[in-house]
């Protein structure tokens, strides 16, 4: 009695044995082909603290692409989102390093996407951003956020801004401005080989950094100066005594004094949201800046001459895009590099302006 006991006991067991045996190899079996992969399977990395990446909405043109090719573009690639506009100067000094990125890694499985959000009213128009593409060498797509629909998407305030999306869509890297070239590069680097240790592809990736000077600021520079009143508010850098006036002609005349940092127009400007507009055939800009290099952003045909301490602009700091002694033919609505110097130092500009219907929307620094 006590054989058949132990018997039938030692036979149960196996049997119990056997079914769980056969359970957990039934569910290892299920969970790795039926199951998708997660993302802490995938790499191993806790990704519940990350945030994916917005929807494009509200994309007006899309250039160097299709709506259809992007979203096929984009699926299991690490994303470059590049937050710019044409017009910011701020913006234009990190392309080098953008289109740099694209040539070197976008068979690795990079994707850039330029966000095209607009300051001023003619960076809306797809001509003006083609010219700007064009210029630039950006052969990535590029879409044009008119409405800022998708800036607002991002929670973004900021020209430019750069986030790095990993191949499942997490934002994994958010930088502000220009500068640090070498981190982003880095942070590239790491999503594509965690992209291909994923997708069970061969990473190239060997840890070399894309190498171009950076552009170095002025210590103390005059900050940014907008000649719209809808734009100056908060930021008044205005030294006319006449001010502001909101949609009207104002008759500013000559200052008997000019401050550091702020802007005198001369003669019939109207004050527009945006801008300045110059209302006779002639008109005159002032003012007294410390910096090493001057950007001006302006719309409509003029031409303009530029003075420098009372003298004519010499060559040793006249800017990129002086191409006749001091002046400088205006014909596209865009950013104008006019002063450029290796080293910064205070001076006292003179524009002086000829052509009706020429509008000013800032000065920019470096």
């Amino acid at each position: 009695m006590r054989t058949e006991v132990k018997t039938a006991t030692i036979l149960a067991i196996g049997i119990t044995v056997a079914i769980i045996s056969l359970s957990v190899i039934l569910s290892t079996f299920d969970s790795e082909t039926d199951t998708p992969l997660t993302k802490e399977k995938n790499d191993g990395i806790d990704k519940s603290g990350f945030k994916k990446a917005p929807d494009l909405v509200g994309i007006a043109y899309y250039l160097n692409t299709t709506p259809e090719e992007l979203s096929q573009k984009m699926k299991d690639k690490v994303v470059l989102y590049d937050i710019w506009t044409y017009s910011c100067i701020n913006c234009v000094r990190t392309l080098p390093y953008i289109t740099a990125w694209d040539e070197k890694y976008s068979d690795e499985g990079l994707l850039i996407i330029g966000i095209h959000s607009p300051e001023f009213e003619f960076e809306k128009d797809p001509k003006n951003v083609e010219m700007a593409i064009a210029k630039y060498g950006i052969s990535y797509p590029v879409v044009m956020d008119n409405e800022m629909k998708t800036w607002k998407a991002f929670e973004n305030r900021y020209w430019p801004r750069k986030y790095i999306a990993d191949y499942e869509g997490y934002i994994r890297y958010d930088h502000i401005g220009e500068g640090a070239y070498k981190e982003t590069e880095q942070v590239i680097q790491k999503l594509l080989e965690e992209r291909a240790a994923a997708l069970g592809t061969e990473s190239i990736v060997n840890g070399s950094l894309v190498k171009i000077e950076e552009f170095n600021h002025a210590a103390f520079r005059t900050p940014e100066l907008y000649f719209g009143y809808g734009f100056a508010q908060g930021r008044n850098q205005l030294g006319s005594n006449e001010g502001f006036s909101q949609n009207k002609i104002v008759t500013y005349a000559e200052p008997e004094k000019i401050e550091l940092h702020k802007f005198y127009p001369i003669g019939q400007w109207k004050n527009l949201e945006d801008s300045m507009e110059l209302i006779a055939n002639e008109g005159t800009i002032k003012l007294r800046f410390n910096a090493k290099e001057v950007n001006v952003v302006t719309s409509n045909s003029a031409v303009i001459e530029i003075f420098l301490d009372g003298e004519p602009l010499s060559a040793k700091y006249a800017g990129n895009d002086i191409t006749s002694g001091n002046k400088l033919n205006v014909k596209e609505s865009g950013l104008y590099n006019i002063i450029s110097s290796k080293d910064e130092s205070s001076h006292l500009l003179e524009i002086k302006v000829n052509g009706s219907g020429f509008k000013i929307y800032t000065f920019t620094f470096g």
